[in-house]
């Protein structure tokens, strides 16, 4: 009988599936949360702990002890099970004794792990002598691959992950002590460079100063470098040929067009160096990072080319390229096992290619020994283990979207296909659509506790993905595979490869610069918990789509949400309010503020721009701009100019200005990069300079001139303005802090007129840094603080708060009431809110 084979009575022509097996799902989840909570915990909680799992284990033993005397005493002869034998009540204690058991064993078990594996953060001398801050001569192994950046002071850094294998102490003890430390190291300055190229494996030694890290972390201490490493064995031959095939895919990807050019590697092994901002903030807003991250999706096509679908594989119609070549069931899982260990060591041992490949080598061991398993129990027996080897994956974010994940496609997926194959939905589609919905809805509530934000088009965009991904990532393979053998035919290979990668990028470039895309959303245990219930009741109200009218007021609802046409938008939430002048857009943790010339209702000066593309760019799409005549970044710091790329999006931006100070030289050479690539001039502001926009007429007030030693630092070289407009005057401050505000406040001395302000951008996020005097001198009748909720400076400090009182100002803060915009209606001036 073949697999779409159905017994008699069955509807469908479909044969019921073995139900799924649980029983490996109840431990996982106990060693997941015990790891999870002991993770972290204090170096003083380790004996607690172990007298916990001794306890628990203890308690199961007693468990076991009590369903074995139960099971000989029903086995008994003559003994009857019926109620007179008082068998009947113990039925319940005897069902639940082995589950139980074997729970608090798995807790037990996860108690010792977490323990030992933290314990060994703490032995040795490196915690010591990172307390100390001391500067040592270690010997390292590099773990996983280092990754370069741009550091606060614009130096650029390079981080990587390695083991101490042996330490120098300083005098007086100048002895060499073996050991294997966790560390990460953090190299600067212009040897930072050579540590880039280093690959998994390779044994290195440096001087490093080291620095102590907080509890919770799965390291022993920081190591700063600033020296080149010094080689004392090249990398592993496995971990040579990965990064030359890796290298490889990346030479064969040069001469592709800029999207499918970054995507593709992140596509295929993980690497996403060369993704864009842009591109990044747009697969965020779909909900599509998942397709950069290596996981069970990739490992599953190429095991499926390998060995057919799971579901045949021990089937005369198994397919793949095992049974075309003959192999039997033993060898094709080991073949099987052979891919994943390369696939893990090319892809990088990552939380989710480490799931995927954990639960492919469960299935493969149940394949080469004949036995039936659930995908379920594979899944639940690959995260016990994982979670008992690497107790810090039970907080991995990646592990835990990987695992919920599969497991929503597992449960809910069949199901849900079921259902709408019942209500007349062809099976591919209706398989294609309850697999998206599934991994969305056990997802989103995950996705929405770190990011506050729903995608509304996360569903069909995954539906419109997932037939690119394939093609995608078999070509992106073959591309790596041939690279080192030819490197014509590999970018022959990429060229293809990049038909459906393009597809996938404008995908969600199309998708993100939809008004509605994304919804903002609680953060944090309470949004993921009203997900959840919103989740819950969507899915038990849809059998009224049955309906035909009710389905079209749906698709025509969310149409609206998606486009937002600006006359709905107003006349639904208000906003943008009429005649706003000024609008601080809640961009997080950074400055972005938009003023209305109040000639063209499509342009604007801005002022700033976040550190979030995504952000800045649904803030003026809501407002209507589309032309940005001056674009205004009052320092370069990552807060106030790397939401640029979102602004540059779509619109014309006349001229980009900027501070006359260059630092951090980071930040300054990508404004650089994103400006040259849109073709906006760059140019620098001159002290005291005045310009005009429509009714708005401003004056650069900082700097004033040269900046000095006695203004030191990138946020006193902020620009401040003051800029009026019919019946308003503002001031914007930047990010000053009180040498500069001193300075500043002098300067005022000789501009009586520039004193009271109707409207003060209070500086740096209404940190305790400000000069009162400067404050009292403005008097602000209005106080705008752009900051980020739950920020960890402490933004706004409370005697900011207290000093803008203090003078009868108002204080408005975009993280507790999130755009805000100031108006003016025949010189009345009001304030309106769009919480976000």
């Amino acid at each position: 009988m073949g697999d779409d084979a159905a017994p008699a009575g069955q509807p469908g022509g479909r044969a019921p599936k073995p139900p799924q097996d649980i029983r490996l799902l109840g431990p996982a989840l106990a060693v997941w949360g015990t790891a999870a909570v002991l993770v972290d915990a204090p170096a003083g909680w380790a004996p607690r702990a172990l007298a916990a799992a001794a306890l628990a284990g203890a308690a199961a033993l007693a468990l076991l002890l009590t369903d074995r005397r139960l099971r000989r005493h029903r086995a008994t002869p003559g003994t009857s099970p019926g109620p007179a034998s008082g068998a009947t009540p113990r039925a319940p204690l005897r069902a639940l004794c082995r589950p139980l058991a074997g729970l608090l064993l798995s807790a037990a078990a996860a108690a010792v792990a977490t323990t030992l594996a933290t314990a060994d953060l703490h032995r040795g001398p490196i915690p010591g002598l990172a307390r100390r801050q001391a500067t040592v001569d270690v010997e390292l192994t590099v773990t996983k691959d280092p990754s370069a950046g741009g550091g606060p002071t614009g130096a650029d850094y390079v981080v990587l992950r390695a083991t101490v294998d042996q330490v120098r102490l300083p005098p007086p003890d100048p002895a060499a002590s073996r050991i294997r430390t966790p560390v990460t190291v953090i190299a600067q300055g212009p040897e930072a460079s050579r540590w880039l190229g280093l690959l998994p494996s390779t044994r290195v030694a440096a001087e490093a100063r080291l620095r102590s890290v907080e509890d919770g972390d799965d390291i022993a201490a920081l190591l700063l470098t600033r020296g080149p490493p010094r080689l004392l064995a090249p990398p592993s031959p496995a971990q040579r040929v990965a990064g030359a095939l890796r290298s490889g895919l990346r030479r064969a990807t040069e001469p592709l067009d800029p999207d499918p050019r970054a995507l593709l590697p992140g596509l295929v092994v993980g690497d996403t160096s060369r993704v864009p901002a842009d591109l990044e903030a747009a697969f965020l807003a779909t909900d599509l990072a998942h397709i950069t991250a290596v996981s069970g999706a990739n490992l599953s096509i190429l095991m499926v080319l390998l060995i057919g679908a799971a579901s045949r594989s021990r089937t005369p119609e198994r397919g793949g390229l095992a049974a075309r070549l003959g192999l039997p069931l033993r060898l094709s899982a080991l073949a099987g096992t052979g891919l994943t260990l390369g696939f893990v060591i090319l892809c990088r041992p990552d939380p989710s290619v480490l799931r995927a490949a954990a639960t492919g080598l469960v299935m493969l061991l149940a394949l080469a020994t004949g036995r039936r398993t659930s995908p379920l129990a594979a899944l639940a027996g690959a995260t016990l283990l994982l979670m008992l080897a690497d107790p810090w994956l039970a907080r991995s974010f990646g592990f835990a979207l990987s695992a919920l994940a599969t497991g929503g496609l597992l449960v809910l997926g069949p199901r849900w296909t079921e259902a709408l194959v019942a209500r007349g939905w062809p099976r591919r589609l209706a398989e294609a659509v309850a697999c998206a919905g599934a991994a969305q809805a056990v997802c989103g509530p995950l996705l929405a506790l770190k990011a506050a934000h729903v995608s509304l088009v996360a569903i069909p965009c995954n539906l419109l993905a997932e037939i690119a991904v394939a093609p995608a990532t078999l070509l992106g393979f073959a591309t790596l595979a041939v690279a080192p053998l030819s490197p014509g035919a590999a970018v022959l290979f990429a060229r293809l490869a990049a038909v459906p990668t393009a597809w996938i990028c404008g995908l969600a470039r199309f998708a993100a610069d939809l008004p509605g895309a994304e919804i903002a959303w609680p953060g944090g245990w309470p949004g993921a918990l009203l997900l959840v219930a919103v989740t819950c009741a969507l899915v038990a109200c849809l059998p009224v789509l049955r309906h035909r009218a009710v389905a079209l007021g749906l698709v025509l609802a969310l149409i609206a949400l998606l486009l937002r046409p600006a006359p709905l938008t107003r006349l639904v939430t208000g906003w943008p309010p009429p005649h706003w002048r000024v609008v601080a857009c809640d961009v997080g943790q950074g400055d972005a503020f938009v003023l209305s010339p109040g000639t063209d209702p499509g342009s604007a000066l801005v002022i700033d721009v976040g550190p979030d593309p995504h952000a800045i760019d649904l803030c003026l799409r809501t407002l209507g701009i589309t032309r940005i005549p001056l674009l205004l970044l009052t320092h370069e710091h990552a807060d106030h100019v790397e939401g640029l790329p979102g602004v540059l999006h779509d619109r014309e931006v006349g001229v980009v200005e900027t501070t006359t100070d260059t630092d951090p030289q980071g930040e300054t050479a990508r404004v650089r990069r994103w400006t040259a690539a849109a073709g906006v001039p760059v140019v620098q502001v001159v002290p005291g300079e005045r310009r005009s926009l429509g009714d708005l007429r401003w004056q650069v007030l900082w700097p004033d001139g040269p900046l000095g030693p006695d203004t030191p630092g990138p946020n006193n070289a902020s620009i401040a303005l003051l800029v009026t407009a019919p019946g308003l005057r503002m001031a914007f401050l930047g990010d000053l802090e009180p040498p500069a505000q001193d300075r500043l406040l002098a300067h005022l001395a000789g501009y009586p007129e520039l004193r009271r302000v109707d409207l003060l951008k209070v500086a740096h996020h209404g940190s305790a840094k400000q000069d009162a005097e400067l404050v009292r001198a403005l008097a602000p009748r209005l106080a705008l603080i752009s900051v980020g909720l739950g920020n960890s400076y402490g933004h706004p400090a409370p005697s900011t708060l207290d000093l803008l009182r203090s003078v009868g100002s108002t204080v408005l803060r975009t993280d507790i009431q999130g755009d805000l915009a100031v108006t003016d209606d025949n010189g009345h001036l009001a304030t309106a809110t769009n919480p976000r």
